[in-house]
């Protein structure tokens, strides 16, 4: 792993206000944001042992690292609606970036921008 990418990801990802993390195709954490940190994700560990096992059975990383193309879900967690995103990292192919926009902040609570 490229230190240059794990930097990339920090400039992109680091103020996010959603958890992000950098992953491997094998589910070890490359890297996080500072909101991930917060929810318990860290590099080193799995992703798929944060939280419940049953959060991560729509899991679309194999998808996504297949087609080399952005997949995403929209589910419910804590009556919030939550956008899931897995994104190949271009030129890695065995990277994604994950992240769960709607984790840390209800957007149903702030009006549309006009």
């Amino acid at each position: 792993m490229e230190d240059k990418v794990i930097e990339a990801f920090q400039m992109m990802w680091g103020s996010f206000p959603d958890p992000v993390m950098l992953v491997h195709k094998n589910r070890e954490i490359l890297a996080v944001n500072e909101a991930c940190g917060k929810a318990g994700g860290a590099p080193g560990i799995k992703c798929s042992s944060i939280g419940e096992p049953g959060r991560h059975r729509g899991c679309l990383a194999n998808q996504a690292l297949a087609s080399q193309q952005a997949a995403y879900s929209k589910g419910e967690s804590g009556g919030r609606t939550i956008i899931g995103y897995w994104l190949p990292v271009a030129g890695y192919p065995e990277i994604y970036v994950h992240l769960g926009v709607g984790t840390m902040i209800d957007y149903d609570q702030y009006p549309a921008a006009q």
